[in-house]
């Protein structure tokens, strides 16, 4: 992963913005503090689908009988 300060970050926005593109890219202040991680639309897409399946996996392991639906009630209710 590629590091920067924040003053090389402003200073370079462009630079960091492209490599960012390769891999993550670590905006660091006051030498050490870690604040952001810039990151490509591709990668943040494909993390927010994980997270989303991750979730609805979550929920589908949580849910009780009563809240299941049929597949035959699940037909029904998007025909309406």
């Amino acid at each position: 992963m590629t590091s920067a300060s924040l003053s090389e970050f402003r200073a370079n926005q462009s630079l960091y913005i492209a490599s960012a593109q390769r891999e993550p890219v670590e905006i660091l202040s006051r030498g050490a503090v870690r604040r952001a991680v810039l990151i490509s639309p591709e990668l943040f897409d494909r993390a927010m689908e994980a997270l989303e399946d991750s979730l609805d996996l979550r929920d589908a392991r949580n849910a009780e009988v009563g809240d299941l639906v049929s597949h035959e009630e699940l037909l029904e209710e998007l025909r309406d």
